[in-house]
């Protein structure tokens, strides 16, 4: 994975993150710890490595552990992985539930950016 993507170890850092992109964009792509989610995210790993490398400083790209970070999974209405939440200001402003394609995923963030 991409040195870009930030992976926090809890809420607390999740929302440091969130903080230090001053308002920028985030694009948060939560994972889960059970069988099926964790072959999704693996593959979901690549792309957002690609992605948080091409798009540079205009994305933040965080990978969160549901089980980790409880609260921020419950403040964006996250119910499954992988699902990918774009932030800005704080505020979820699109969502995805499930894997994307790179060309899938590159379509969600210059549709919300």
């Amino acid at each position: 994975m991409a040195r870009r993507v930030h992976q926090p170890l809890e809420d607390q850092e999740f929302d440091f993150i969130l903080g230090m992109a001053a308002g920028g964009p985030v694009l948060a792509y939560f994972c889960g710890t059970w069988p099926k989610a964790v072959e999704a995210c693996r593959a979901m790993d690549a792309v957002v490595g690609a992605l948080a490398e091409e798009y540079g400083t205009r994305l933040t790209a965080v990978r969160a552990d549901m089980t980790r970070c409880p609260s921020a999974t419950k403040r964006y209405g996250v119910a499954s992985a992988p699902t990918a939440v774009l932030v800005k200001d704080g505020g979820a402003v699109a969502s995805q539930e499930g894997p994307m394609s790179p060309e899938e995923f590159r379509a969600f963030l210059d549709a919300h950016l």
